[in-house]
């Protein structure tokens, strides 16, 4: 009897992502934000609009991988992985992390602030980028999401001392359990890294007065 025998090849391909402002020497604060699973930057970037003015710069990259949602008759969203060759998804969503942030960084203030966010299953995929580039950044707000359980960061501790590593939490996500969250809070124990916890009135989703509340309270 044959076997398949299954193999992989690497190829280019078109990558998207959705900005919020102009790029420039002007921009002192630069949002990486990576949306949830069955989303799209265009859409998700509209999230980031109250929080923006003059000075900012918001960078929505989106999943690799699109589908339709609900059916054939659906919209099409994105994810960013599956379990299925899932190491090779997160090798090319790492890759595309890099290159946004290669050419983005270098056309701001050279003292731009820096701030990582990432809503539920892109929580994971801001955390699986950091703990493979370590690029410089000032705040990674973990928004309805969790630490991938599979990375060692007990070595890397030095690395985030002097970042501000926080995880917000909706009093009305469903996905939010006192069960989850208490997985969630076991992981961000076991990781040693000290994370401020931000909780927030609202649902699963980035909701707009809780993003305009926490960065008056952590950026002002």
């Amino acid at each position: 009897m044959y076997q398949p025998q299954l193999h992989a090849t690497q190829v280019a391909r078109t990558a998207h992502y959705a900005l919020l402002g102009e790029p420039g020497n002007h921009i002192r604060q630069l949002w990486i934000v990576t949306h949830g699973y069955g989303q799209l930057a265009k859409t998700f970037i509209q999230r980031f609009v109250p929080i923006m003015d003059a000075q900012t710069l918001v960078l929505a990259p989106e999943g690799l991988s699109r589908f339709y949602w609900g059916g054939f008759s659906g919209p099409p969203v994105a994810s960013w992985m599956t379990r299925e060759d899932r190491l090779d998804e997160i090798r090319d969503f790492v890759t595309m992390l890099d290159q946004l942030y290669a050419a983005y960084v270098p056309l701001c203030h050279p003292e731009v602030e820096i701030i990582l966010l990432g809503f539920s299953q892109g929580t994971a995929t801001q955390v699986r980028w950091i703990m493979h580039s370590f690029p410089r950044f000032d705040h990674l707000l973990l928004w309805a999401g969790q630490l991938p359980e599979d990375l060692d960061y007990a070595p890397h501790l030095p690395y985030f001392a002097n970042k501000k590593l926080y995880c917000a939490y909706g009093d009305d996500d469903p996905f939010v359990t006192p069960e989850r969250l208490g997985v969630m809070e076991g992981i961000i124990a076991a990781s040693q890294l000290d994370f401020q916890p931000f909780n927030y009135a609202g649902e699963h989703k980035v909701e707009t007065a809780a993003l305009v509340d926490w960065k008056a309270r952590f950026l002002g």
